[in-house]
């Protein structure tokens, strides 16, 4: 149903620059501006979106005109090759699906991924569907445990029977069909290596949860099932980052949003995530100044600019956070916490903080 949707959803898109060249029009695309100066912070729903500014795209406009006909194309590639055969394709796959040479020309129609990937960003604003229901899907980058049981294309999966590796996350999770979840809370970490810790000591197990990772940022996969766990079963989400200000950006993405997807905000963002750690306070708690690494000029740089987000700009912990950041003049990572122990983090640290609401909202 879905599929239908979304080609349904092209073919209006299609249609509607064909009757434009019927009727002897320069025929052009109308869409939201997705940059900077078209970014709102709405106060009621706490969350980036997209503002009213539109701007026009034309074929008869040489600044235009390219990236006019890489929108089309792209559009062309995901109905007729991706949803009328019902098949899913990469990010990489429809960069060389749409790379020629524009007939009578010897212009690439696309030259770099960046452009195709943006002509796919443009039609997800255009069409209001996401980029997972276009059927692209991006690398997998994130493992799960815990006691879930999903279906997933027809095949049932247990989330706490997956071995030492866990459950890779695909890119797209809209799909998945939850069976069973028994958890009490998921806690979300950014690295790979700590979550590894928490799946060897059995974490998920011992504490009723679910414990996911990526490498790094989030995936869009990744904060869409954080999301669907959030809002289909109520459970509460936990960040878990290094002590540095990249970790706070980490956790105002998967809780606000982000500049560079704010259009698709309301499918990704989870206003009430919770912070669990590491914080400055914590740093001085478990004396890891010994584990400090020497923030640079563009830690320093990149601070000032995320305390100057509307939400953490009105935020006194926060605030106070990031002054304590700047006072140490450093930052410290997840695993300096191993210094009290293999398995502090998982015996320790995590379940008295989470048992005493020890949270940065």
């Amino acid at each position: 149903m879905k599929e239908n949707k979304s080609k349904k959803g092209l073919e209006e898109f299609g249609e509607k620059i064909v009757n434009q060249i019927k009727k002897g029009k320069n025929p052009e695309i109308e869409i939201s501006l997705r940059n900077l100066s078209n970014i709102v912070y709405d106060t009621k729903q706490k969350i980036l979106k997209l503002g009213n500014k539109i701007s026009t795209r034309s074929f008869f406009n040489v600044a235009h005109s390219k990236k006019f006909l890489q929108t089309v194309e792209v559009a062309s590639v995901i109905k007729n090759e991706l949803l009328s055969s019902g098949k899913h394709s990469s990010l990489r796959d429809v960069f060389y699906m749409v790379k020629r040479t524009i007939p009578g020309t010897n212009i690439n129609l696309v030259d770099d991924q960046t452009e195709s990937d943006h002509a796919i960003e443009d039609l997800e604003v255009i069409t209001d569907f996401s980029r997972e229901q276009l059927h692209v899907a991006a690398n997998k980058m994130g493992s799960v445990a815990g006691r879930v049981i999903i279906e997933d294309k027809g095949d049932t999966i247990d989330w706490s029977k997956m071995g030492s590796g866990g459950w890779s996350i695909p890119s797209i999770t809209d799909e998945i069909i939850f069976k069973k979840v028994n958890a009490k809370y998921v806690l979300y970490m950014e690295k790979a290596a700590v979550w590894e810790r928490l799946q060897e000591d059995k974490f998920w197990e011992k504490n009723n949860c679910i414990i996911i990772s990526s490498q790094g940022q989030t995936t869009r996969g990744i904060r869409r099932l954080l999301q669907r766990l959030y809002e289909e079963h109520d459970l509460p989400i936990y960040v878990l980052c290094d002590q540095d200000i990249y970790g706070a950006y980490i956790y105002s993405v998967i809780k606000y949003g982000s500049i560079a997807l704010a259009f698709a905000s309301e499918r990704l963002t989870i206003p009430g995530v919770k912070y669990v750690g590491i914080t400055a306070d914590d740093v001085v708690k478990y004396d890891l100044k010994k584990h400090f690494i020497k923030l640079d000029e563009k830690d320093y740089a990149r601070i000032k600019q995320v305390s100057e987000y509307p939400w953490f700009r009105e935020n006194k912990e926060w605030q106070r956070q990031f002054k304590m950041m700047k006072g140490f003049g450093a930052k410290v990572e997840i695993q300096a916490l191993t210094s009290k122990g293999i398995s502090f983090i998982s015996e320790k640290y995590l379940p008295d903080k989470i048992k005493n609401n020890e949270f940065l909202d």
